[in-house]
């Protein structure tokens, strides 16, 4: 029988706070052989350029590539991916395609400004990026998913073009994957990935583009690439493992909390997931039927570690204290499986993304809600957003002074920059004062 050792938390002990810090940790060192591979790789990649690609393609996805053209694969290539989709699968892209643009349309900032009773005029430009990379995992982890999630809000900002990297190990290319780039409207794609592929897009090589942002998921040596180009290029965020909060009032299907709970577990075995609830006995129930469908999970041993290791049951004495432990969690996902949702809502200050009532699974987010499944992590949500067209677009400030301004504003200038000791500074404002 395959059994799970969850861990059960009061918010009423002394110690909770204590607890709770230690169920959150996970093991965040950094490796530095991981580190000293990454730094070589992106050495190798700025001074080599498609060379380099190359000879890291074909070693870690096994593959025999001759010349740096064969990494590119042409929009026809990407169409006759959608095209051989089965109608189920098309629909469902298409689908999912259409409410995440819907969403994103939305999100779209706009240009602004005012005139001042002088004349002068201050604003806000808004323009996008040039150029942004997308990064999607290759070979068994194929994320079609985050295809679109990445570049259709990307394509909605105004982006002039989207350059995809995927590794194909074995040179195998996943269908889906290729459909929803064509469908999303990537420009490029180019089969390698790693840090080499993280490096190529920050610095740019003979074949491959340098880009101004790189977004999207991958293992640590993706992530640890991202971090070291940061400065060089923009990028979404370093994500954790993956997480998933229930707030329950023990009036949900225990099976469907269960299940809830799976579908972040089973990312990997880091994954978090945690159910709070005024009800005791609701608890009990759940972990019943955590249990009892457990076996049935084609991943079942990855949701017992994930489970057994981070995975915890927290009992609060009202809902209004649950809410108060979710804001110190700060979770990627929060699901308020509770009567009154919108009430609880109110009392919620910190998360990546909130699923409201007792019908709205995470997993309906995951694919095609509309939302961007590209959430901050690791209690992150305390001063971050999802991914967003916001994040593809960038402001520039607008002044614009008129005689008469440029006069008055000179004077407080000039006081402010000699208080300063920067006289360039005053006598620049002072030319225009009359």
């Amino acid at each position: 029988m395959t059994t799970v050792n969850i861990t059960r938390l009061d918010a009423s002990d002394k110690d909770f706070a204590e607890q709770l810090s230690q169920q959150l940790a996970w093991n965040e060192t950094d490796d530095l052989d991981v580190h000293q591979q990454v730094l070589n790789i992106i050495d190798k990649v700025k001074k080599e350029g498609d060379k380099a690609l190359l000879d890291y393609t074909n070693q870690f996805d096994r593959t025999q590539f001759k010349k740096a053209a064969e990494l590119c694969l042409s929009l026809e290539t990407l169409k006759q991916a959608w095209d051989t989709l089965s109608a189920e699968k098309a629909e469902a892209l298409q689908t999912a395609a259409n409410r995440i643009r819907a969403f994103a349309e939305e999100q779209k900032m706009q240009s602004w400004q005012y005139t001042e009773e002088d004349g002068t005029v201050l604003g806000q430009k808004i323009t996008a990026l040039d150029k942004v990379g997308l990064y999607v995992p290759g070979g068994k982890a194929a994320y079609p998913s985050s295809v679109l999630m990445n570049a259709i809000p990307a394509k909605v900002a105004g982006v002039k073009e989207i350059i995809m990297v995927v590794p194909t190990p074995e040179g195998v290319t996943n269908q889906l994957v290729l459909a929803a780039a064509y469908i999303a409207g990537v420009d490029k794609v180019f089969t390698v990935g790693g840090a080499q592929a993280v490096a190529a897009l920050a610095y740019g090589t003979k074949t491959i583009p340098a880009v101004d942002k790189i977004v999207g998921p991958g293992n640590i040596y993706v992530a640890t690439a991202k971090k070291m180009v940061f400065g060089k290029v923009g990028i979404d965020m370093i994500a954790g493992p993956s997480e998933i909060l229930v707030i329950c009032d023990g009036k949900t299907q225990a099976d469907w909390i269960a299940m809830d709970l799976f579908s972040q577990a089973e990312h990997d075995e880091d994954a978090q997931a945690i159910l709070i609830s005024d009800n005791a006995e609701y608890l009990d129930q759940v972990e019943q039927s955590i249990h009892r469908l457990l076996p049935e999970m084609e991943r079942k041993a990855i949701i017992q570690a994930s489970l057994s290791s981070r995975g915890a049951f927290i009992k609060v004495e009202t809902l209004i204290q649950a809410a108060e432990v979710a804001n110190i969690i700060a979770p990627e996902h929060l699901e308020l499986s509770v009567e009154d949702p919108e009430a609880l809502n109110q009392h919620i200050r910190h998360a990546g993304a909130i699923f409201m009532g007792r019908y709205t699974a995470e997993a309906l987010g995951d694919y095609c809600a509309g939302p961007n499944h590209v959430l901050p992590t690791s209690s992150t949500a305390r001063y971050s957003s999802p991914l967003g067209v916001y994040d593809f677009q960038k402001r520039s400030s607008l002044i614009n002074c008129s005689e008469s301004g440029a006069s008055t504003l000179g004077k407080t200038a000039s006081i402010l920059a000699r208080g300063e000791g920067l006289v360039a500074h005053a006598r620049s404002a002072e030319y225009r004062v009359k």
